[in-house]
């Protein structure tokens, strides 16, 4: 149809679509092939697709004219939902509660004082005030999917605490930098804002937002247990719909729509579903298509003729927010918590950006704010030189502070249990090590609970059935069924899950 449409009516805007799909399919399947060793390297992949993007951008070799502010601004949404949904979906409310209130206060108190930090500087560099704390607002955010693509994705195993405070911190502290940038482009535009009205605008927002949230996420959660579906792919789309719900309530309430569908992957991702495994990978895929769809749509978006006159300011910012103003407001908000100083440094040298200050970005260009595109093209240098400078040496500096512990060898099959409906038990999976109970010892000597067993056995290229004399090595990936209540007694014996 479309060459029919080319050769008979004239038309040119599928050869150039073309064109451009030919370009970015042909590098981003190269990017993606070849993510490993630019891992190794050092290079987040984000960066890559960033690239790509402007290849095929205007002044790139897909002279693809691309400058709809509004449609970016819709995609980065739903693309955000789908980033926090996920982030949600994989944390663990234990997990969540041991750095609920540092992350708290990083997520607000936090975000408003690396924002005053980075205007000021804006300021003395020579931008008018209202784009100086305009810039300030945007970039005040840690990005939730910039910090899972690094610290999930790069396989990088810091200790609980740090790693669920920066986890935690960038799934919730979005909100924060949207009230403060929408509240900036409503004072510049000419509007009156409250100082008084402002402040207590972010707790009744963050609250609505939770209770939406929270609700949103009981509810779906006693749809997928009590409606059974016939095709299994309609389970995916429903939990999809789940988390667009969320945030369009709380929005539509005057609520923080994502703190809202963050919440609703958290409640989800903690409850027994159907086919949760499955669910846990169709929204890591969304996620991690979400991300680089959004560094592609800022390389669209991004004209390399107007970096050139912003690059010196944009660098000098982009440097001040990662090497003082993000780890002295960090060290300001948990010097009362006492963390080690190593963590404390750790934590203020992750302020990775990504999609979110894209998105924000765009508000003021759509809002036709003085002064918004040259903040939109200083924002590009905060998010490459975040990515850069920190993003590629979180790995190097977790060892040399000796806050990761050594990669864990992953087995070459994985074992999973997809049902229906919620089991009364669950399958879990163990790496045996020499200091654990059951290290060298034969099936039939262990004494586990009445109902567990353990079912398989990984060992290096083999798949070995479990059978009585058979004996746990150093190394073994062991699969072993229990019930929940199990856990704890199991974990004795073998040790931490892999899960």
């Amino acid at each position: 149809m479309d060459f029919i449409a080319v050769t008979l009516l004239g038309f040119t805007e599928p050869v150039s679509s073309a064109v451009l799909l030919l370009i970015l399919g042909a590098l981003g399947t190269i990017a993606v092939i070849f993510s490993r060793l630019v891992d190794r390297l050092g290079i987040p992949i984000m960066l890559l697709f960033l690239a790509l993007g402007m290849l095929g951008g205007s002044e790139g070799l897909g002279k693809y004219p691309f400058e709809n502010y509004a449609i970016a601004v819709r995609l980065g949404t739903i693309a955000l939902v789908l980033i926090l949904f996920d982030g949600g979906f994989n944390t663990s409310t234990a997990a969540a509660r041991q750095v609920m209130y540092p992350s708290a206060i990083l997520a607000t108190l936090g975000v408003m004082a690396t924002a005053a930090l980075v205007a000021l500087l804006a300021r003395v560099l020579g931008l008018p005030w209202s784009e100086a704390a305009l810039l300030g607002a945007v970039v005040s955010s840690t990005d939730a999917a910039a910090v899972f693509a690094v610290l999930r994705g790069g396989s990088l195993n810091l200790i609980p605490r740090v790693g669920r405070t920066i986890e935690l911190e960038s799934c919730v502290n979005d909100p924060m930098a949207v009230i403060l940038t929408l509240a900036m482009i409503h004072l510049i535009s000419g509007g009156e804002i409250s100082v008084a009205r402002t402040l207590l605008a972010i707790p009744v927002q963050l609250l609505i937002g939770a209770f939406v949230g929270i609700g949103v996420g009981y509810v779906g959660r006693v749809l997928l247990r009590l409606v059974t579906l016939r095709t299994v792919g309609l389970y995916p789309a429903l939990t999809l719909c789940l988390a667009f719900l969320s945030f369009a309530c709380a929005t539509l309430a005057l609520g923080s729509g994502f703190l809202s569908v963050f919440l609703t992957g958290l409640v989800l991702g903690n409850s027994p579903l159907p086919y949760k495994s499955m669910l846990g990978r169709v929204h890591d895929a969304f996620a991690w298509a979400s991300q680089l769809g959004m560094f592609l749509m800022l390389g669209l978006l991004v004209f390399p003729s107007r970096l050139l006159p912003v690059a010196a300011l944009g660098i000098a910012v982009a440097l001040f927010l990662t090497l003082v103003a993000r780890p002295l407001a960090v060290w300001l908000c948990l010097l009362p918590f006492h963390y080690p100083r190593a963590e404390i440094a750790y934590i203020g040298w992750a302020g990775l950006r990504g999609a979110v200050p894209i998105v924000l970005a765009t508000f003021p260009v759509l809002a036709a704010v003085p002064g918004a595109a040259r903040v939109f093209d200083i924002v590009f240098f905060a998010v490459v030189v975040s990515s850069i400078v920190p993003g590629s040496t979180l790995r190097w500096v977790s060892r040399q502070m000796k806050l990761s512990s050594p990669e864990k060898p992953i087995p070459i099959a994985a074992m999973e249990i997809n049902a229906p409906h919620a089991l009364s038990g669950e399958l879990v999976s163990y790496l045996i090590e020499r200091p654990t109970a059951v290290c060298d010892a034969a099936l039939c000597e262990i004494e586990l609970p009445s109902g567990a067993a353990v079912v398989l056995l990984v060992r290096g290229g083999d798949l070995l059935a479990a059978r009585g004399q058979t004996v746990l090595r150093e190394g073994d990936h062991a699969y072993v069924y229990c019930r929940p209540q199990d856990r704890p007694l199991i974990e004795l014996l073998f040790g931490r899950s892999e899960g």
